[in-house]
């Protein structure tokens, strides 16, 4: 693990000398985008080896039983042992990691801030990347609002599992991530810079060389300046939409006002902070390569094209900017290039009832034509894993004897064109980033 350094005190401090007293700020709009103040809860440097060995990917992002194994071995209260716990079915797992966020409360490992506030977040990537976003409790809008868009459909497990480990806990314990336009530097934007100026409340460097830094902001003042920026704004819902749907499905089982009208949640201006956007790759874990060639071959146009796996997603890269669908096959050795799907094929088996340019999009042409039409594959978890990471899809498929099935990223545009239309894209279409560490800020819902 990388060296990790944090403030002498688990404790919120006023930074001194941030920017001026800011007052008679306009009262932020209740049905605009809201972030509410909180008291963070924190690992205590002194009670962990370091802090880069408590944290982890998003729970999604860790798919491999090894790599959980690999992580809890970082450090006995690695937060993965409270959002991906293991002991057995669903619900004994979920009651697990409640009682081991009581019990890293009470021995002092994770300890409350004295004062709500505001966080400003900042990551700075091995390849010289900056994101600095904010990490609040945002107020949970109606569906009719429009002030924060999702862009993919989810899948009922994955919701069913992460209400039950939330209402087990009574808590979010990683925030998803949201991207919304700054349109230039306001208020938000010089807060967030001036506040970054002045020594963290922690500093780490995580072991893909990523360095994370965390300030608060507590001063009653600057948040009102912050929500009355960010009130007439809306939100793209970049990272986190099957947490997203258990915040508002929490929502609506306890009665309003509670803590549950509220979600942990990064947000981001992309107008000054740009994330990079990516694919998410199936893997077909009980489908051969060979038959899943065999399959396509009347409606596709197959070419085998050279490795290692980056001249074959160069190849990829190609031919998307030709124009059209394109997809690569792995798992047996050699690579493979899916292009010119069959018109009639696709006009017979994706829906018809959404935009051209949804109908067109890589996910749905796989999904709809590919997945159910052709290869007849259930989307289920015990036949499709969903990964971020080419290489490790490739090797999964390898290791199972299954078909790796490798995607390009959508752009950015086509993803907040059809937000803005309320047409969701198939579940997994898009992988944001930076994402978020998990482990650095959590937030209990019996403290607020």
């Amino acid at each position: 693990m990388k060296h990790a350094t944090a403030a002498p005190s688990s404790r919120v401090q006023e930074i001194p000398g941030r920017s001026p007293r800011l007052r008679h700020v306009t009262p932020p709009d209740p049905h605009g985008l809201t972030l509410a103040p909180f008291r963070g809860l924190r690992y205590v440097p002194d009670q962990v080896h370091s802090l880069s060995a408590v944290t982890s990917p998003p729970y999604d992002v860790v798919v491999r039983p090894d790599e959980v194994v690999e992580l809890e071995g970082a450090d006995p209260h690695n937060i993965v042992r409270l959002i991906l716990p293991r002991d057995g079915e669903r619900e004994p797992s979920h009651a697990r990691a409640a009682q081991t966020l009581r019990r890293w409360q009470e021995l002092g490992v994770l300890v409350a801030d004295d004062t709500p506030a505001l966080y400003v977040y900042e990551q700075h990537t091995a390849d010289d990347v900056l994101q600095r976003g904010l990490i609040g409790n945002l107020r949970l809008p109606a569906l009719d609002e429009g002030v924060v868009l999702p862009h993919e459909d989810v899948m009922p497990a994955p919701v069913a599992d992460r209400a039950g480990l939330m209402r087990a806990t009574a808590a979010n314990l990683e925030p998803l991530l949201l991207a919304y336009r700054g349109d230039g530097p306001g208020t938000a934007a010089r807060i967030i810079d001036a506040i970054a100026e002045h020594p963290p409340l922690l500093a780490t460097t995580t072991e893909d060389g990523t360095r994370h830094r965390l300030w608060a902001i507590t001063d009653h003042d600057e948040i009102a300046a912050v929500n009355a920026d960010l009130a007439p704004r809306q939100a793209l819902i970049a990272d986190g939409h099957h947490r997203w749907a258990t915040y508002l499905r929490l929502r609506e089982e306890h009665q309003s006002p509670s803590p549950w009208d509220y979600g942990l949640v990064l947000l981001v201006d992309t107008d000054r902070y740009p994330l990079r956007v990516g694919a998410i790759h199936r893997v077909l874990r009980q489908l051969p390569v060979a038959d899943a060639l065999s399959a396509v071959r009347d409606t596709f146009r197959i070419e085998q094209v050279d490795g290692p796996l980056d001249t074959a997603l160069a190849a990829l890269a190609d031919a998307i900017a030709v124009g059209g669908n394109a997809y690569l096959l792995a798992g047996d050795g050699t690579f493979h290039l899916l292009t010119l799907p069959d018109e009639r094929l696709v006009d017979a088996s994706v829906p018809r009832d959404r935009p051209t340019s949804w109908r067109r999009l890589d996910a749905s042409v796989l999904h709809y034509a590919m997945i159910d039409h052709l290869w007849h594959v259930p989307d289920a978890p015990e036949h499709i894993s969903y990964i971020h990471d080419a290489l490790a899809a490739v090797h999964e498929a390898e290791r199972l004897g299954g078909t790796a099935v490798l995607m390009h990223p959508i752009a950015e545009s086509t993803v907040l064109d059809l937000a803005r239309q309320g047409v969701m894209m198939p579940h997994k279409s898009t992988s944001f980033g930076p994402k978020p560490a998990s482990g650095l800020l959590l937030r209990s819902l019996e403290l607020n």
